[in-house]
């Protein structure tokens, strides 16, 4: 199922200051998942290079807060990674190395990217190409989950086709579409110029990221707080007057497989690749099938993930020691 390919996923201040302050103090734990645990070294590890570019980023605002925003972030991140590794150990899920090296050397034969433009990117953000393969082991392992903890649960049978066609049917006449992945950041509810900028510098990076090769479904399963984000994003087609205006002008502008800049509409700042294109024309419900069992499958997919998510989270023991 095309909606699996793309599963390829930082507010407290006080002691959380920079690597730089934070390598002065004595190693501890920093939190507690069921019988594992977070150190201060690992965390600050893992953040590192995103410390620097936020460094870059922010140099006239409260820096300490914003990288004490971050490293709080950053630490939910490693619990929910923390979890997933728990529960492929549970399941006796493995990624082997072949895995990881031929999805690494698939998506830079894709891309047309070479392996020195790859290992030279990581090396300007702070990063290495072990903590690459981790972050790539991590979301195969994450794909492999979802496979066998939701997948199995989710059917779409041919009368919620049938029915879905006929209260959306006029959605399938007649009007061009375009199929897009999307990354969204969304604005908070009160957001002020700090707040805005923060958020814009946050998009630059991804957009950086994603520039430098970086696959989008990756980005979009890990940073995206919009729709189908565990889906790398993949809001399959859109027609004119679906979408935001913003986001629809570039939509619409692109070419197949090309991505836009960073967009700003009255909800957040967005980024969209185009993934598919058709014109218009009426379209029966057997041209149609494929593309409305997709879409209740993803709708039934991001559901189930996210209730599992929550349920998992919910039933461990998990204790924040910052």
């Amino acid at each position: 199922m095309k909606i699996f390919k793309a599963l390829i996923v930082f507010i407290v201040t006080g002691v959380l200051l920079t690597a730089t302050v934070s390598a002065e103090v004595a190693d501890r734990i920093v939190a507690v998942v069921n019988d594992e645990i977070i150190t201060l070294s690992e965390l600050n590890n893992n953040f590192e290079s995103y410390r620097k570019r936020i460094e870059e980023s922010y140099k006239n605002q409260d820096l300490v807060k914003i990288i004490a925003e971050a490293r709080l972030v950053m630490l939910n991140k490693l619990i929910d990674q923390s979890l997933i590794e728990q529960e492929a150990k549970k399941s006796a899920l493995t990624i082997k190395d072949d895995e990881v090296t031929d999805t690494i050397q698939n998506f830079l034969k894709q891309r047309k990217i070479r392996m020195d433009d790859l290992l030279n990117a990581l090396v300007k953000e702070g990063s290495t190409f072990e903590e690459y393969k981790k972050d790539v082991r991590n979301q195969l392992i994450r794909m492999k989950l979802v496979r066998r903890q939701i997948q199995s649960k989710i059917a779409v049978s041919e009368e919620e086709i049938g029915d879905y066609y006929l209260k959306h049917r006029e959605d399938y006449e007649g009007k061009e579409a375009v199929r897009i992945k999307q990354i969204l950041i969304p604005f908070p509810k009160k957001v002020d110029a700090t707040t805005k900028a923060k958020l814009k510098g946050e998009m630059d990076m991804l957009y950086k990221r994603l520039k430098n090769g970086e696959p989008f479904d990756l980005l979009a399963a890990r940073y995206s707080q919009g729709p189908a984000a565990s889906a790398g994003g993949d809001l399959g087609f859109v027609e004119k007057g679906m979408i935001l205006p913003a986001v629809e002008n570039a939509a619409f502008s692109l070419k197949v497989d090309e991505m836009s800049g960073v967009i700003e509409s009255p909800i957040g700042f967005h980024i969209i690749m185009v993934i598919d294109k058709k014109g218009a024309g009426i379209k029966p419900i057997e041209s149609v099938r494929i593309e409305i069992r997709e879409k209740l499958e993803g709708e039934k997919m991001e559901k189930k993930y996210n209730e599992w998510i929550s349920e998992l989270r919910n039933k461990s023991h998990i204790e924040i020691k910052l």
